[in-house]
């Protein structure tokens, strides 16, 4: 029997946790969200957030990335690690 994924947004890993992306919701920065390489099967790790909590870096394909949480609840991770 296969292992069933749980599948979280983006928005709530918490810092020094790393998750595997899954899909990215459509929407209007869909293309963009593609574009800066989050794109299914990369993997994304949670630098810090801010003081507020928004927005917070992420580390992708190693290169620090700024997203506010609005943004990163349209992106689904498997929580890996």
């Amino acid at each position: 029997m296969a292992a069933l994924r749980r599948l979280v947004t983006l928005d709530t890993l918490s810092p020094g946790k790393r998750g595997r992306i899954a899909a990215v919701k459509e929407g209007v920065l869909y293309r963009r969200l593609l574009a800066l390489g989050l794109v299914p099967g990369t993997v994304v790790a949670v630098v810090r957030r801010a003081p507020f909590g928004d927005p917070v870096a992420y580390l992708v394909r190693g290169y620090c990335l700024a997203l506010r949480r609005q943004e990163a609840a349209t992106i689904l991770v498997e929580e890996i690690g």
